[in-house]
């Protein structure tokens, strides 16, 4: 009988649409949508002109409302400002911009009430140069944070060319290369040494975790497994554990690739997280969950053991030629004559560049963990941009986001196509960034609800149109994108087949990129999903299928499914999104 039972469930892991994920894997991520919130713009509750922690509070019945189950939260730690918030000084106590460590607990406290977990941010990879680690250890060499640094005693030469005047940054290229590495050198007048190697801004000392080929030439460049880098695992460790206990349901980890320095194929980062870190949590927080901004999901999830990495805006594997003109989503176009992104009406764009990036990443983790395109963030210009702003337009693209494979993420305000300010000013050291974070809309008061504060005390400068769109506007339309974001989010609820674990295929050519038709397949059950983003109607004719489908879902004006001997012919409207069950 053993032997039978043994049988049966081997064929059930194999059978299509079943996707048995990793034994760790906490038992409420299949399930999971996310709402990331960027607690500066989300809602201030003190009138002081900044979103805080007693704000999020208020508006847990709101998010709960839209069909979310987790939020993730972006730095909420004392700062020092120059990296919005991911520059850390403290990281174990709330700055007061937020409130305090107890309004933190009664956030948690009250979103699990509801059913909705509550991730925070994780900067593993370095620290404010205000931090009491990176003040010490300045000071020499036998202190106890002295090695939790990269303190060079000189600059070796570096003979690689120079980036070009106003070529934009790569970021993977930022951590893959020595030359890269000598670039973060930054002068310093510290006793200890006449440079430290910064991750990203000057005022962002990398935590050291050691080089992954130490140059005996290099006094600075210690092993993995020197004391010092060992030391700082240890406090990683300590700071996780801290929240973790605090009711804190796990972490999203800020550059994850970049602990291990001079790793060029990010091995000995890999076996950093795999053998220790992600091993260690598992181990101690069973249904915590650890999300990678790692950029390379192949990396991160199948072979390091996070739960989930994101298919979004950075590095080779993104979704850039699908929604902006611009490589990383902010800032000019690449080039004076851009191509348009695959959603955009001109109905130009293309599949093939994303799709076979994407299908790499997804056949990579599957079974592993989530490959997760979110519908923003922080870091990249909004989704209701480059023309792309009406409430049709960002219901076919949210259709996309919702019906995908992998767990949902949705940027705070794209529930309401809350738009891009490109004018916005850089605040925070946000630069081009800006835009993206502004504060929330709610409804028709002073600053759209989302302060008291005078006007030019507010955060960022909100949206300025006058027939912005609100989530009090939206709550009393039924055809508004917030109601339309709601019934998707139920209808992937019900339907499994639209869950994180179906199977996902491209059904339509990738030579006739309009419509895109794709296929999600959960054991028995099956779905089409049919975007056509562009101005003009279009049709495909696809194999014929056995049965006809029902329309389950979508926004369309128009939609039409004829069988024929040739085959099945789709007909859509412009603009348009069709869900078909079979």
């Amino acid at each position: 009988m053993k032997k039978l039972l043994a049988i049966a469930l081997a064929f059930a892991l194999l059978a299509p649409g079943v996707s048995a994920q990793k034994k760790s894997q906490p038992s409420w991520l299949s399930d999971a949508v996310f709402y990331q919130i960027y607690p500066s713009s989300f809602q201030d509750s003190n009138g002081d002109g900044y979103g805080d922690l007693q704000g999020i509070i208020s508006r847990l019945d709101y998010i709960k409302s839209i069909g979310i189950t987790a939020i993730w939260l972006n730095p909420v730690y004392v700062s020092g400002w120059t990296d919005g918030g991911y520059d850390i000084i403290d990281y174990y106590r709330v700055d007061k911009r937020f409130g305090d460590n107890d309004d933190l607990v009664e956030l948690i406290q009250k979103a699990h009430a509801r059913g909705i977990k509550v991730v925070m941010d994780l900067v593993a990879g370095h620290s404010s140069d205000q931090c009491e680690w990176f003040l010490q250890s300045k000071e020499g060499a036998n202190l106890r944070y002295s090695d939790y640094y990269i303190w060079p005693t000189f600059k070796p030469e570096d003979n690689t060319p120079q980036p070009k005047p106003g070529e934009q940054l790569d970021y993977a290229a930022l951590m893959n290369s020595n030359a890269a590495l000598i670039r973060k050198f930054v002068a310093s007048d510290a006793p200890r040494a006449p440079f430290f190697v910064k991750n990203f801004y000057d005022t962002q000392p990398a935590l050291n975790f050691g080089f992954a080929n130490p140059d005996p030439t290099h006094p600075w460049e210690q092993a993995v497994d020197a004391p010092g880098p060992m030391a700082m695992r240890r406090e990683i460790k300590n700071i996780i554990s801290f929240w973790m206990d605090k009711g804190v349901d796990g972490f999203r980890v800020d550059m994850a690739a970049s602990l291990v320095k001079n790793d060029f194929d990010k091995s000995a980062t890999i076996k950093l997280w795999k053998e220790d870190f992600t091993k260690w949590f598992d181990e101690e927080y069973p249904e915590g969950i650890l999300i990678a901004e790692w950029f390379n999901p192949a990396q991160s999830v199948a072979a390091a053991n996070f739960d989930l990495d994101f298919f979004c805006h950075d590095g080779q594997y993104n979704y850039s030629t699908l929604f902006f003109y611009g490589r990383r989503g902010f800032g000019p176009a690449a080039s004076a004559t851009p191509t348009a992104p695959y959603f955009d009406k001109s109905g130009t764009g293309e599949l093939k560049a994303w799709y076979d990036l994407y299908t790499y990443q997804y056949n990579a983790v599957k079974g592993n963990g989530y490959v997760s395109m979110p519908s923003g963030n922080h870091d990249f210009n909004r989704y209701c941009t480059e023309g792309r702003t009406t409430p049709e337009e960002l219901k076919v693209a949210m259709t996309f986001f919702l019906t995908m494979p992998g767990v949902p993420f949705i940027f705070y305000g794209d529930e309401i196509g809350l738009k891009q300010n490109p004018n916005a000013p850089s605040t925070d050291g946000s630069g081009g960034r800006a835009g993206c974070r502004i504060p929330m809309l709610w409804d028709s008061s002073a600053n759209g609800g989302f302060s008291t504060a005078p006007i030019d005390k507010i955060y960022i400068p909100q949206d300025p149109d006058p027939n912005r769109m609100t989530v009090e506007k939206e709550e009393n339309d039924p055809n508004s994108l917030l109601n339309y974001t709601r019934t998707l989010l139920k209808l992937r609820a019900d339907v499994k087949a639209l869950g994180a674990d179906a199977s996902w295929k491209l059904v339509s050519s990738l030579d006739q990129p309009y419509p895109m038709v794709y296929e999600r397949t959960w054991r028995g059950e099956r779905c089409w999903v049919v975007l056509n983003p562009s101005g003009k109607q279009v049709a495909v004719t696809l194999p014929k299928e056995n049965t006809k489908p029902e329309i389950i879902g979508g926004s369309y004006k128009k939609a039409t499914y004829k069988q024929t001997k040739k085959g099945d012919t789709i007909t859509v409207s412009p603009i348009s999104a069709v869900i078909y069950k079979f």
